[in-house]
């Protein structure tokens, strides 16, 4: 039982919490929650240790390198103070866009230059929620395996095929696999969202909440946008994924009625 905070163990899990720069180096990151690690494993993440309150954690111990620490420990570690009693930590994959081989009916979210871990991880969460077959996040400025990230999304990172590049090999990738492409550029071109046949091959790409979507995508599809009738002109980036995403749920499943 590892019942101090000194231990080198516990020193080096958490600097891995804390130092995003510590754990990208090391390869690994770190997962909290039960549902969160089961998730990992379900999905084929490799594991390298997993740190146990046993006082707190009920299921049967995961396999692999288990160290037991004291619910103050682990108090101190997680996130979520004592709740749920597991924390692993996991190899990191590289995925390539050209290994992925999409389904005929395939829909991609493009996000570009994301920032924000709790936008990723909404993100996450709604294109797994209805069905969308890949996001792929074009010039990333933040590291997918970010705890916040795996948190916020509750360890739908994992389900997911996810894939980060730029603008020009997504183009490029678009294009091969004859993708229907839609922007989401502020513009006076732009149809309501609802009016665009989503089903098929289809891909629609954001921009960041601060400047939109970036020219690169000028005229490389067809512009489109969400009907408001509010006063206001914008959503939160993940809210107007979550909205695209159900359409093209809804489409789909129109189209198989």
């Amino acid at each position: 039982m590892i019942e101090s905070l000194q231990n080198d163990r516990i020193k080096r899990l958490t600097r891995m919490i804390t130092d995003n720069r510590f754990r990208k180096k090391s390869g690994l990151f770190v997962v909290e929650g039960k549902q969160e690690n089961d998730r990992a494993m379900r999905f084929g993440f490799e594991p390298e240790e997993f740190y146990i309150a046993e006082g707190i954690y009920e299921d049967d111990l995961p396999t692999g390198q288990v160290y037991p620490v004291s619910e103050k420990v682990y108090e101190k570690l997680a996130y979520r103070g004592k709740t749920e009693g597991i924390i692993g930590l996991y190899r990191e994959q590289e995925n390539s866009l050209q290994a992925f081989t999409p389904s005929a009916n395939s829909s991609i979210i493009i996000v570009e230059s994301l920032e924000k871990p709790g936008n990723l991880g909404a993100i996450l969460r709604s294109c797994e929620a209805f069905g969308i077959d890949a996001l792929l996040i074009a010039d990333p400025k933040l590291d997918i395996y970010n705890p916040n990230v795996i948190r916020s999304s509750v360890g739908c990172l994992f389900g997911m095929n996810v894939f980060q590049t730029d603008n020009e090999e997504i183009y490029r990738f678009l294009i091969e696999h004859r993708y229907k492409i839609y922007t989401t550029l502020m513009d006076a071109t732009a149809k309501n969202l609802h009016t665009q046949d989503l089903s098929g091959r289809a891909a629609l790409a954001f921009g960041t909440e601060h400047s939109g979507l970036s020219s690169f995508w000028n005229g490389k599809g067809k512009n489109t946008l969400i009907p408001m009738s509010g006063s206001i002109d914008s959503l939160n980036l993940s809210n107007a994924v979550a909205i695209t995403c159900y359409e093209i749920l809804r489409q789909k499943l129109e189209k198989m009625a």
